[in-house]
């Protein structure tokens, strides 16, 4: 329901403020380039989940194999403990435990294109415990919250375009992100624990978080001390390293329980074909909705009214020209990187605003994709409390990334 209003307001905005530019302003072209925005969106979303259509056919086929030989349920064990007190709608052990772990792995580590796949089809097994199928559960909830809270630990890309736009240290946006996406997951945590009236001081919940938390701490007290060569070389090796491994323990185990691997496998990958295609409607209808968003000039608004407002208040506004990436990141990835990397290149690469857009783009998600392509794959129409709570996240990801900017460069 959330995302029917959101959606609705995103083409009335979109309307009011292209006749303000028309009659006001004098701006002829607004019109055209707004309907031309729902052609050129519409070929991306289409794009954007056929381009999924590999990735996702062989991700599911490897996490079939896992399900069979057993891998999958030792994950479940693992984690078993903690994840039974955030998400006490799945019963014990159950395979979506380690189908979630491996998403949160995947989505830590960097890894994007396994992350995507491995989060469908947690989703898909927490759809088959939903008693109300068009209604999103607890579980499910909780899910996407943290996956859109963004906990990356090593943002190569950003290193990788803050070095290509000639940054000194294009590592000094590290701890920094980690940082701000370690609040914004803590939030998104604490906030939907608050709707499902979830306890987060349970023994087990707080030696799980601190020792996630001391892991966090030390691994980037570890990075602190590398160049940032290392950085990159260290999180590229290790990241797809463990990745490979993944896969070859999978099919190990599998062959030791005697399962036909292959048919397995295939069995898997026609999933993931047609979680591809089902998602297709749900991007091109929020995708479309973004672009005339974009297109109509409503972010520049909002980024010009919050410069006034900080100005009129006698505050420091060096992080404005930072907000369209903030505004941007929870509607679309590629455009929040745009505009990242724009920045950088007209203010440079170690100007303050384009520190601030760096950070804001390590510590926050794509929040209405991740909805629209994860609830879509299951044919979600009710998100409950799903959209707020990741919103909530998200805003915290963006206030946390400002602040600790400031703290660190200025």
């Amino acid at each position: 329901m959330a995302l029917n209003y959101v959606w609705i307001a995103f083409f009335l905005v979109s309307f009011v403020v292209a006749l303000i530019k028309l009659i006001f302003f004098q701006d002829y072209a607004i019109f055209q380039t707004m309907v031309n925005s729902t052609f050129d969106m519409s070929k991306t979303a289409a794009e954007l989940s056929l381009g999924l259509v590999g990735i996702m056919t062989f991700w599911l086929g490897i996490m079939k194999i896992g399900e069979k030989g057993g891998m999958i349920q030792i994950f479940a064990k693992i984690v078993g403990p903690f994840f039974n007190k955030i998400f006490p709608e799945i019963p014990k052990n159950h395979p979506a435990f380690g189908s979630i772990l491996m998403n949160f792995s995947a989505n830590m580590l960097g890894l994007d294109n396994a992350a995507t796949p491995l989060g469908l089809k947690a989703m898909k097994e927490l759809q088959e415990l939903n008693p109300n199928k068009e209604t999103a559960s607890n579980a499910q909830i909780m899910f996407l919250v943290l996956n859109a809270s963004s906990l990356v630990l090593i943002p190569t890309s950003i290193m990788a375009f803050r070095k290509a736009s000639g940054a000194v240290n294009p590592s000094d946006i590290f701890v920094p992100c980690m940082l701000a996406t370690f609040f914004s997951t803590l939030v998104g945590l604490i906030v939907t624990s608050i709707y499902q009236k979830i306890n987060l001081f349970q023994k087990t919940i707080l030696l799980y978080l601190g020792a996630i938390a001391v892991f966090i701490f030390g691994l980037l007290y570890y990075f602190t001390t590398i160049s940032q060569e290392q950085i990159e070389l260290v999180s590229n090796v290790f990241g797809n390293t463990l990745l490979f491994t993944i896969i070859i323990s999978f099919i190990t185990l599998a062959l030791f329980r005697k399962v036909n691997v292959f048919e397995t496998f295939i069995d898997g990958a026609k999933e993931g074909f047609d979680v591809a295609i089902k998602i297709i409607p749900y991007l091109v209808g929020l995708l479309v909705a973004i672009g005339v968003l974009r297109g109509s000039g409503v972010l520049d608004f909002l980024t010009q009214g919050i410069g006034s407002l900080f100005a009129l208040l006698g505050m420091d506004t060096s992080f404005v020209p930072a907000l369209p990436v903030a505004f941007m990141k929870p509607l679309s990835g590629g455009g929040a990187r745009g505009l990242m990397v724009e920045l950088m290149k007209n203010s440079g690469a170690d100007s303050f605003p384009s520190r601030v857009a760096c950070v804001i783009q390590g510590s926050t998600e794509t929040t209405f994709y991740v909805l629209a392509v994860y609830f879509g794959s299951v044919s979600i129409k009710k998100t409950r409390h799903a959209l707020p709570a990741a919103l909530l996240a998200e805003l915290a990801g963006i206030i946390a990334a400002i602040i600790i900017s400031y703290i660190f460069f200025k």
